[in-house]
């Protein structure tokens, strides 16, 4: 199971690394986190250097993929090398989120058509020019497109693509792990109040 996320230069490390915290939680066998990148190195926001774990093609062949956020979100929708790959990217076979900023490129992409997106707020504007409705809340899913605003929302991002791929009590025990000693129990709260309108309905016991 891949899990990409993906970080172009000037990325927000919040965004990317806190989604790849959580969902490293895993240790199942064959999962597999990687940040997907269009070169061998980006630098984020405030300096900080990383290298490629994947290439953005591999990423777009991945089980899931979060669309990380930066502060140059809009040279990237406006890079036709990028967006042309990015084009692959498939919800029909896919779980495709996206991470504030990370909302326009997939409004771009006309993956958000008809689909309300969350973001932040200073890529709201941008969002709604792209055609996208903007929600006041934190997180947002239909089918296998999701999106996230605000930083801190990352992890909700994470627990969704931990509970649809691995279970509930996976993503719960992700959550666990990460929250604040003393808080758990309240954050936890909170994640499944936002994450689980958004969750398909289990299916019915056989008889």
């Amino acid at each position: 199971m891949h899990i990409a996320i993906l970080t172009f230069e000037g990325y927000n490390e919040l965004d990317s690394l806190i989604a790849l915290g959580v969902l490293n939680r895993i240790k199942t066998d064959g999962w597999r986190v990687t940040i997907a990148t269009p070169s061998p190195k980006v630098t984020s926001m405030n300096g900080v250097v990383i290298e490629q774990m994947s290439t953005l093609e591999e990423a777009c062949a991945a089980d899931a993929v979060i669309v990380g956020s930066g502060i140059a979100t809009r040279e990237v929708v406006e890079d036709p090398a990028i967006m042309n790959t990015l084009r692959r990217l498939d919800p029909s076979r896919q779980l495709i989120a996206a991470q504030c900023s990370g909302a326009l490129v997939l409004a771009r992409l006309g993956l958000l058509n008809n689909i309300p997106a969350c973001t932040d707020l200073t890529t709201k504007p941008w969002v709604i020019a792209a055609g996208a409705e903007v929600l006041n809340q934190p997180f947002y899913a239909k089918d296998n497109i999701a999106t996230a605003g605000g930083c801190l929302a990352s992890h909700y991002l994470a627990a969704w693509i931990i509970a649809r791929l691995e279970g509930t009590d996976a993503a719960e025990s992700a959550l666990h792990y990460v929250a604040p000693v003393g808080e758990k129990e309240e954050y936890i709260e909170r994640a499944w109040r936002n994450i689980s309108p958004y969750l398909p309905a289990p299916a019915p016991a056989l008889v």
